[in-house]
């Protein structure tokens, strides 16, 4: 067991532990060669054989390789893998925060608009994730870090999964709590991007509720893993406009699920009160379908995800909530802003006490000017354009401003040879008229475009129209191999994609995209 001032691979000393889980111990170090703050998440291991616990080092030391490919601004980084006394040792970004799972103990259910602004976040960070070809496997409250800023981080990309594989294997029980599992997980069938947003959907399920889908029966994990491969989720009581987007996310067939890009723009269009996209509908009809078992909730007879009535918020105690009567903390609108979603986010991370969000009162002698345009009205005019494609090209041409229209028919053109369109970083803006919006471009082959841009706004007309599309960073992904057998794949090493950050050759042509 390592010590405070210990130095691990020569190189970071450790100054005090943050955290310990059945996996591993995260200690707050110092990297002495450049001096910055990081966190080491040192894996720990059963007694393994020989043999065993050299397949366990080499396996995490690969994925956590794979996971230091991510770059994303709701992914906690991963510098490094270090081997400290035999064992893997990973080197990560030191991030002040509390995770989801403190959170929800101390508070009990979040605000809806709350849960889906995070959400959001971290389904953003899914989709490039998975876009890199990273799988999570273990997305839960605990591993959802929310800065004082009101940013949220997912962290612990499956490295500790990869160091306990091998010692599953061997002892054939189950490591953790199946709570957040997907039903196929539970049968037995490996982690899948799929299963990763029935992941992320659960725990926003638990953020709302004040519990997992499948209920958290620690005492009992056979008989809850049970009740997860039945698919027998309870239908939510507390979750109000989250509701079609939970159930479009927690669908029992993974083919039919939406994907984390998806559950990232229909999570956005929750927190900021727009319309949902039409994906979320067809997705969230299945409930209808049987594929899905629920169970009675306790004030009504069973029935779909989609026929649970979201119950009225009522204004937050005087007194700090307990445990035992467990309000929602925060009364939003329905129709609450990303901005307002922060903002309720930083007084739920700093305050001990729930403070009633109070509107001004009104002052006769003082008449007060609103803006026409809002940045979150940029936003969202961001997020409507990649809508329309690439299915309404036409309709996404008006939404650019005549400046920018040089070629109506190259544009037409190019979007009818794409095949989807994802977002993959939500639009935030970055100025008075400006949104940074990252997508990603799938083409017919399979092979994806990742394109994170500047888009300009003019603001003089009713409606925001785009007058500029400037290229921050473009990422070529090629089409995946054909599936090869577990054996060959363990000794492949991931693949590298082409990449280029083209600023000076796409000068002038932005506005083509």
């Amino acid at each position: 067991m390592s010590e405070i001032d210990d130095l691990i691979a020569g190189r970071y000393r450790l100054r005090g532990m943050v955290g310990r889980g059945a996996m591993g111990v995260v200690w707050q170090a110092t990297d002495t060669t450049l001096q910055r703050t990081v966190a080491l998440k040192q894996l720990l291991q059963p007694n393994l054989d020989p043999q065993l616990a050299e397949q366990a080092q080499q396996r995490a030391m690969r994925e956590g390789r794979i996971a230091a490919r991510l770059h994303h601004p709701n992914a906690v980084a991963v510098h490094d893998v270090v081997i400290d006394n035999g064992l893997p040792v990973l080197v990560m970004e030191y991030l002040p925060s509390r995770s989801l799972a403190d959170l929800i103990a101390e508070h009990g259910r979040l605000a809806p608009e709350l849960v889906a602004h995070v959400g959001a976040q971290v389904a953003a960070a899914l989709s490039a994730a998975h876009a890199a070809g990273i799988v999570h496997r273990d997305v839960k409250p605990a591993n959802i870090l929310i800065t004082e800023d009101g940013t949220a981080k997912l962290t612990d990309f499956g490295i500790s999964h990869a160091a306990g594989d091998v010692a599953l294997t061997q002892t054939g029980l189950f490591a953790g709590t199946p709570a957040f599992l997907a039903p196929e997980i539970a049968l037995g069938h490996r982690p899948t991007p799929a299963s990763d947003v029935f992941s992320l959907g659960a725990t926003l399920y638990a953020a709302v509720e004040d519990s997992p889908p499948f209920g958290d029966d620690a005492e009992n994990p056979l008989a809850l893993l049970h009740v997860i491969a039945a698919g027998q989720i309870r239908a939510p009581q507390q979750a109000g406009p989250l509701t079609p987007v939970l159930a479009a996310m927690l669908g029992a067939d993974p083919a039919r699920r939406v994907d984390a890009g998806q559950a990232s723009e229909a999570l956005y269009a929750t927190a900021t009160g727009a319309p949902l996209p039409p994906f979320v509908e067809a997705a969230a009809a299945q409930w209808g379908e049987g594929a899905t078992v629920l169970t009675a909730p306790a004030n009504g007879p069973a029935g779909t995800l989609l026929d649970a009535q979201p119950l009225q918020h009522p204004a937050p105690p005087a007194t700090t909530p307990s445990r035992g009567n467990r309000g929602p903390y925060i009364a939003v609108g329905a129709a609450v802003a990303v901005v307002a979603a922060i903002v309720l986010l930083v007084s739920l991370l700093n305050s001990a006490e729930p403070t009633p969000v109070a509107s001004p009162a009104p002052d006769s002698q003082t008449t007060t000017t609103t803006p026409a345009v809002q940045p979150v009205d940029l936003e969202r005019a961001a997020l409507r354009y990649y809508r329309l494609l690439p299915e309404q090209p036409a309709q996404a041409w008006q939404r650019l401003a005549p400046a920018i229209r040089t070629d109506r028919t190259s544009y037409l053109a190019r979007w009818r040879a794409v095949e989807s369109v994802m977002v993959f970083d939500s639009p935030r803006a970055t100025g008075d008229s400006t949104v940074h919006i990252g997508v990603t471009l799938r083409l017919p082959d399979g092979t994806r475009i990742r394109e994170s841009r500047q888009l300009g706004f003019t603001t003089d007309t009713p409606t925001p129209l785009i007058s500029s599309m400037t290229l921050l960073d473009r990422e070529r992904i090629p089409a995946p191999e054909p599936p090869e057998d577990d054996e060959k794949k363990h000794d492949e090493k991931p693949g590298k994609s082409e990449k280029s950050h083209g600023k000076g050759d796409e000068k002038g042509k932005g506005h083509d995209d």
